[in-house]
């Protein structure tokens, strides 16, 4: 089935679940332009594509050169496991030249492609109790993307949305019972919530603008989400219910990717405001706003670790894309990989002791793990010529 002329952007550290945070947004059939430091995910010229936006001035890259690839790891919350998504066999004789869903070991062992529809599967969500995942895929006929739900080894398969648009998944209620998720069917991006079966899908919030990479506090009780209802992104919050919206940043430039730290009090953002992407943390208690990172290149894609001690982000001030750490004051930031190739979609296993991670290296793109000090790099995927697949290469 042909992937319809519409990018689906990727955020990461965006909002999270284990890590990882999701949107999408709708593009003309001609359309490349990015918003804000987004990762778009498309089909172009026959192929799929990952490209990263140019941020200042660094040019915008196409990562597809070194297909197949591996991308976006997000653990089980019982940290057993680790889903991501792939085209794995691009470029093989049999190759369908199709993103899949794939679910392996923390170890890399028990590789398992759960998905093999000939249409796009992405974009991963874990349910609270490691036994279902939450996934886009157009599998449908009707040419736009809808939400499904498979069980964690790969049977019953439950397609939960099925208006027209593009439908996205972002997390799950942390009792299981509703999915909070992200859907064009009114023109704009609107945030939704749905019960874990696909009913009472419920609109949290409406208008002519768009609202993006929701993300529910690990209590339960508030919404965080990017907007720009006034022109550029702002960082808002919510009540679970859409009531008592709230503008947290009212910055004239874009703050983007919001991520809640385990106290359901602390958000880290990405943010334009001093001309170039910076981490920050406000306390939305106190609206009290701590700026973390100060590079001249921008910084993207922040993670909390479990503890919310520390943070876990991609810095480009090295003149490529590497990991970084820092405490939650700013201090002790420490770069934790050193490869030539580019680093991405960094995940704190549940315990964090690790971080798993997505890497540009060797001619392909694969899933890393690192523990959090930086120590003992280890390659979980390794998808090579003749579809074999080699775990736990260090």
């Amino acid at each position: 089935m042909p992937f319809r002329p519409q990018a689906i952007a990727l955020i990461s550290g965006l909002a999270v679940l284990a890590g990882l945070a999701l949107f999408a947004v709708g593009c003309s059939s001609g359309g490349d332009q990015a918003r804000g430091g987004l990762v778009f995910l498309f089909r172009s010229t026959g192929g799929y594509d990952i490209r990263v936006p140019g941020l200042g001035r660094e040019p915008s890259q196409t990562l597809t050169g070194v297909l197949p690839w591996d991308a976006a790891p997000v653990w089980s919350p019982d940290g057993t496991r680790i889903a991501f998504y792939a085209d794995r066999v691009f470029n093989l004789p049999n190759r369908d030249d199709n993103v899949d869903i794939y679910v392996m070991n923390a170890d890399g062992s028990d590789l398992r492609r759960l998905t093999s529809d000939p249409a796009p599967d992405a974009f991963p969500v874990w349910s609270p109790d490691s036994t279902r995942i939450a996934f886009y895929s157009e599998a449908n006929d009707e040419r736009d993307g809808e939400i499904y739900v498979i069980d964690a080894d790969g049977s019953n398969v439950r397609r939960l949305t099925t208006t027209t648009g593009v439908d996205i998944p972002y997390e799950w209620h942390p009792d299981g019972s509703r999915i909070l998720f992200g859907t064009n069917r009114n023109g704009n991006f609107d945030i939704y919530e749905m019960d874990a079966d696909g009913r009472n899908q419920d609109q949290l919030t409406g208008g002519d603008q768009d609202d993006f990479a929701a993300t529910r506090s690990p209590d339960g009780s508030r919404i965080a989400y990017q907007s720009n209802e006034r022109g550029n992104m702002d960082i808002f919050t919510m009540d679970a219910n859409g009531d008592g919206k709230v503008n947290l940043t009212l910055s004239p430039l874009d703050d983007t990717m919001p991520v809640w730290a385990a106290d359901s009090r602390r958000l880290a953002f990405l943010s334009d405001r001093e001309g170039n992407p910076e981490v920050y943390i406000m306390d939305t208690v106190l609206s009290d706003l701590t700026r973390i990172t100060f590079a001249a290149r921008p910084d993207l894609q922040v993670a909390w670790s479990p503890g919310g001690v520390q943070i876990v982000f991609v810095s480009t001030r090295d003149f490529n894309r590497v990991l970084y750490v820092a405490n939650v004051d700013g201090g002790a930031q420490t770069r934790l990989t050193n490869d030539a190739g580019w680093d991405s979609f960094p995940a704190y296993s549940p315990d964090g002791a690790q971080i798993a991670f997505a890497s540009h290296r060797q001619g392909r793109r694969d899933i890393y793990l690192i523990d959090a000090d930086g120590s003992d790099l280890v390659r979980l995927t390794n998808d090579t010529r003749d579809g074999a697949d080699v775990a736990a290469i260090r």
